[in-house]
């Protein structure tokens, strides 16, 4: 495992940022880059931006948690997670620089999202994007294994929804019209309160193969 004991040494990072550094599991690749063993903490250490941090990390087997900082982008973020990637209560604007492939769940809410450009095309876990100010899902991953979470934005269609959702999907507190773009299969219950448009049960399941409960 590689040691970090030269990056001590930079002045420019916080000594909770150092702390956070020493207990990575790291191997070095041979374009510079690091794999981490294990887990990435990078939470609450009021980050700008992840380049503030002095290596790139190109895959960690574990979980990487960059939420509670003051992030406008996921540039420098690893480009494979084979965990959870929870980037939430961020100032994001977009999701340009977010890991290729998560293995767990992504959270990326309570931001400032308009859109889910940039997204994982594939997430294996739960996708969490609500609490922000998306006017479309378009850019959202085609596939989700868990559940997929997009309440609370200002949603008037589902276009570019996954076209398959494994676990529960809740579109509730926006500002649908129109269930149009909604996943062809939800393997878990369909919510989708407080909108614009009180949706009928026999609507939903007319639209969407909805293995659960409709909820409206």
């Amino acid at each position: 495992m590689k040691k970090l004991s030269n990056f001590y040494k930079v002045n420019q990072i916080s000594e909770k940022l150092k702390n956070r550094l020493r207990k990575l599991k790291l191997v070095k690749l041979a374009d510079g880059r690091f794999d981490v063993f294990g887990d990435v903490d990078f939470s609450g250490l009021v980050l700008r931006s992840l380049l503030e941090i002095p290596i790139r990390i190109r895959r960690v087997t574990g979980d990487f948690n960059c939420y509670g900082n003051l992030l406008t982008t996921l540039e420098g973020a690893p480009e494979r997670v084979d965990g959870d990637f929870n980037c939430s209560w961020n100032n994001l604007t977009t999701l340009e620089g977010a890991p290729k492939f998560v293995g767990g769940s992504f959270d990326c809410y309570y931001n400032n999202l308009t859109t889910l450009e940039g997204a994982p095309e594939r997430v294996d876990g739960d996708f969490y994007c609500g609490l922000n100010k998306l006017t479309t899902l378009k850019g959202a991953p085609k596939f989700v294994g868990g559940s997929f979470i997009c309440s609370h934005n200002q949603l008037t269609t589902l276009e570019g929804a996954p076209e398959r959702v494994s676990g529960i999907f809740i579109c509730s507190h926006n500002q649908l019209t129109t269930l149009n773009g909604a996943p062809k299969y939800i393997g878990g219950d369909f919510e989708c309160r407080q909108n614009s448009k009180h949706f009928t049960e026999e609507e939903v399941r007319k639209l969407i193969d909805v293995s659960g409960k409709v909820i409206v």
